[in-house]
């Protein structure tokens, strides 16, 4: 295993006895096998118009001072340094990357030919790992959630690294939720995975889609399920395993590529492998259907900030539970978003359960309760060549 300069992994978790016999080579301080893999490929449409395609969600400022990726980054350079942090995204989005984060190096952002979901964007990551490290333990995050406290989230994946490279686990980190929630998918709690005080690794008993209100409602109140954050734990290894047995096809594209990192032919390669493989996501793909998935719970504030409407879940509301941002003016104007990042004023009067977006040369007018057809939306805007250029 190659040196990587002087940062340091250190594990002062109690972890489960059966764990730590299994892992003493993990336990030492100076362990280097952890890899963080930071998905930034899509498009965040849903925060339209002010992410467009040419400045996707990950690059904009929507929690703080920092862009998306950049605080995704900060958050886990606690635990692992820069050079062993690699970045999976688009072919066109990697001067934006070095833009929002310079001290990334170039050949650490894997680039992709064509959107593919993230079953092939962790098959990538995971056959370069492997050639790097053979026992590179890979935590997969993305760069677009909101996340407190960081150092909760870091102690959780220290956890699920200890399991990670002592066993041949895929390992999901499910989020304790805190409302009834139709958005996310779920994960149904088994088993305790370890014994012992305070674990908190579980065997999955079943994931289950977006569930209708009602659903959501009795899986808040049971405690019996968790937010599945997308959020990832496992060895390169052992997902290219499971990968081959789960979807063979895209395993066997992975393997002819695999040969060709590192040689002239790489880029070619990639492009084949992207032209060739379907667009499926990761948990479709391999973690719904392979019986080694562990899930760990991670009690702390998680977001996805999937949408216009979860900033009233983060930003100040006035007394009205308006969220306000930029220059703005209301009255009789009662739980609604305004959002301007225009020169001039938006000005609000008379409404209720609205989003309202001033974005450079673009207005978005839309009820809460319609924006999640904002794709739809995009669609019928792309379909027409006049307001194409508007996306």
């Amino acid at each position: 295993m190659g040196h990587h300069g002087a940062s340091k992994l250190r594990l002062t978790l109690t972890f489960n006895p059966i764990i730590i016999n299994q892992l003493d080579a993990f336990t030492i301080e100076d362990s280097e096998l952890v890899y963080g893999i930071i998905l930034a490929g899509g498009r965040g449409e849903r925060f339209w118009p002010l992410s467009r395609i040419e400045k996707p969600k990950q690059f904009l400022r929507l929690t703080s001072d920092k862009t998306m990726l950049e605080e995704t980054v900060t958050r886990i350079r606690p635990l692992i340094p820069l050079d062993r942090v690699r970045i999976v995204a688009g072919e066109t989005m990697t001067e934006q990357i070095l833009a929002a984060a310079d001290y990334i190096e170039p050949d650490h952002i894997l680039t992709e030919p064509r959107p593919r979901n993230t079953c092939l964007a962790v098959g990538l990551a995971a056959a370069h790992l492997v050639k790097v490290d053979p026992a590179a333990v890979m935590v997969v995050l993305t760069a677009d959630h909101l996340i407190r406290p960081a150092d909760k989230l870091l102690s959780i994946v220290e956890e699920g690294c200890a399991v990670a490279s002592a066993e041949e686990k895929l390992i999901t980190i499910g989020i304790v939720p805190t409302r009834p929630e139709t958005g996310y998918g779920y994960i149904k709690l088994g088993d305790a995975h370890t014994s012992g005080d305070g674990s908190r690794v579980f065997n999955v008993a079943a994931f289950t889609e977006k569930p209708k209100a009602v659903v959501a409602q009795e899986y808040y109140y049971s405690r019996k399920f968790l937010w599945n954050s997308g959020m990832f734990v496992w060895s390169a290894q052992t997902l290219l395993k499971t990968l081959n047995r789960c979807q063979p096809e895209m395993g066997s594209l992975l393997d002819v590529y695999m040969d060709k990192i590192g040689t002239p032919q790489e880029a070619q390669a990639r492009a084949e492998l992207y032209d060739k493989a379907v667009s499926i996501s990761i948990d479709y793909a391999v973690l719904e259907k392979a019986t080694n998935v562990l899930t760990i719970k991670a009690d702390i504030v998680w977001d996805d900030v999937g949408s216009w409407n979860s900033l009233e879940r983060y930003k100040e509301l006035d007394s009205e539970n308006n969220v306000l941002i930029g220059e703005t003016a209301t009255l009789d104007t009662f739980e609604t978003t305004v959002f301007n990042d225009s020169d001039g004023l938006v000005a609000v009067l008379g409404v209720s359960d609205l989003v309202v977006v001033r974005s450079g040369d673009i207005t978005l007018v839309g009820h809460k309760a319609k924006m999640g057809q904002i794709k739809d939306l995009l669609a019928k805007i792309e379909a027409d060549e006049k307001t194409r250029k508007y996306l």
